[in-house]
């Protein structure tokens, strides 16, 4: 039914453990191949191309259904449907940023006060970036006139020799301060979407599909970094125990068969399972098993 196309390059390693961890696991020939299969009847057929030519691909109809970026959105100008956001990038679970960067030295510390000294200087700005479409808007709008240069990579060390700015994307920063510069703007945050064809999006059949796919993909990401904690407390001690057992929404509570007792179970963060679980057993709590979970669906 769907012709899914997927990210090559930084993201292809969190996008195929997350479709595998989705039970939607991409088989193909060898970890360069272009052409894949799911084996899955709402998808017919899976390409892996480069993010920044998906949404071109996928406005065109050549696929109906594609996971990049939404820098690459942005940077092409593709009319395409947003499903959804999917919280992962390359390297964390956090948004990258589009940033416009300078030399650690540079008297201007917001895109503004770059704007007045280029004003006040003769020639063009110089910057170099991977992403000229929206660099020249976001310039354009500051009224500066600039000078630039496609960056084929390793755009953070062309200042200052080969550009005065660069406009770059980041995670954590780290590169960007290694190199010696400083963020000064973020012009974009780019999140990681599900986009569709718009006129695939209008059949009820394939957005029907689509919204099934997203719904498995979201609630993968939801359950990772969490855990499912079951334990059972006496009467006497429930009170204790329900303060310090976080939970989603409200710990579900059983009374054990002959009474007198509770079972309690309780969606909660991995990160906070060490303090947690000695700290319920402190309170009364008993009979503690910390599950792992493949999904959470809201």
């Amino acid at each position: 039914m769907l012709r899914l196309v997927l990210p090559k390059g930084s993201l292809e390693r969190a996008t195929m453990q997350l479709f595998e961890d989705a039970d939607l696991a991409v088989i193909r020939a060898s970890d360069v191949a272009y052409r894949a299969s799911i084996d899955d009847p709402r998808i017919d057929e899976v390409r892996i191309l480069r993010p920044q030519e998906i949404p071109v691909y996928v406005a065109d109809g050549l696929f109906d259904l594609g996971i990049t970026g939404r820098d690459c959105v942005e940077e092409r100008g593709s009319e395409v449907v947003s499903l959804g956001k999917l919280a992962y990038s390359k390297a964390t679970g956090n948004p990258a940023r589009i940033v416009l960067a300078v030399g650690a030295d540079s008297p201007a510390n917001t895109l503004a006060e770059l704007a007045k000294s280029v004003a006040d200087r003769p020639g063009s700005l110089r910057v170099s970036t991977e992403y000229p479409g929206l660099t020249r808007r976001a310039l354009e709008a500051h009224g500066i006139d600039a000078e630039i240069a496609l960056s084929y990579g390793a755009t953070e060390a062309k200042v200052p020799d080969i550009a005065d700015a660069v406009v770059d994307m980041t995670e954590t920063g780290s590169a960007l301060r290694a190199a010696g510069l400083k963020v000064i703007e973020t012009l974009l945050v780019s999140h990681t979407e599900l986009i569709a064809n718009p006129k695939a999006a209008h059949d009820p059949d394939k957005r029907h599909a689509m919204e099934q796919i997203l719904t498995l993909l979201q609630g993968t990401l939801e359950a990772r970094g969490k855990v499912l904690v079951k334990l059972n407390v006496s009467a006497e001690n429930l009170d204790a125990v329900l303060k310090v057992l976080p939970s989603m929404r409200a710990p579900t509570v059983s009374e054990l068969s002959g009474g007198g007792a509770f079972a309690l179970e309780a969606v909660v963060a991995k990160s906070d399972i060490n303090i947690l679980i000695p700290a319920l057993r402190d309170q009364g709590a008993s009979d503690i098993l910390e599950i792992p979970l493949s999904k959470i669906v809201h």
